[in-house]
């Protein structure tokens, strides 16, 4: 099974971010663009791994949960990694918020005590828009960059639980499923 942690966005949101880039959509349409369905932020990926230990760490997640109460995400700017010259990801961004990297934090942590390595990457937040797929020329790559300039998306999601995420790779992409959901404290 292929697993990841993610806070899944209500489908009105989803349906949002993408009338919102679709300008940037109609730019770039070589680009592979998430569809709406699966637009979340990753919180971790466990990559390939046995049915026991999805188990596993669907107890870790819902402990995890059960420590952390509602919070607000604020969504809002593009971007790309490492930029749009030399793109390899197109994302939304995700505000830097205490509670969102404690959340992440304490869910590294759980997943470490499960024998998963930490990721010592820093916590960048984002939601993956698009994978470039080959190195875009200059001229395009400045078109995606000035679309995304004109974006004006923003908007708060109330995240209410960490989802355990399964990925099928199927023909034309990815088929996302949820295996668990643990709510957050509403208090």
């Amino acid at each position: 099974m292929r697993l990841f942690l993610a806070i899944n966005l209500p489908s009105d949101i989803r349906r949002d971010i993408v009338a919102a880039t679709t300008p940037m959509r109609d730019c770039a349409p070589e680009l592979g663009w998430v569809e709406e369905a699966r637009l979340h932020l990753t919180l971790k990926f466990l990559d390939e791994q046995p049915p026991a230990t999805a188990d596993a760490v669907r107890v870790a997640t819902a402990r995890v949960a059960g420590r952390h109460r509602e919070l607000i995400m604020h969504l809002g700017g593009i971007g790309a990694f490492p930029n749009f010259r030399r793109s390899r990801i197109v994302w939304m961004g995700v505000e830097q918020d205490p509670r969102l990297e404690l959340l992440h934090h304490d869910i590294e942590v759980a997943c470490e005590a499960l024998g998963f390595d930490v990721d010592g990457r820093p916590f960048r937040p984002h939601l993956t828009l698009a994978r470039v797929k080959h190195p875009l020329a200059d001229e395009r790559a400045r078109a995606l960059s000035n679309a995304a300039r004109d974006v004006d998306f923003g908007a708060d999601v109330v995240v209410q639980s960490l989802d355990l995420m399964q990925s099928e790779l199927v023909p034309g992409g990815s088929k996302y499923s949820t295996i668990a959901s643990a709510p957050l404290r509403s208090e």
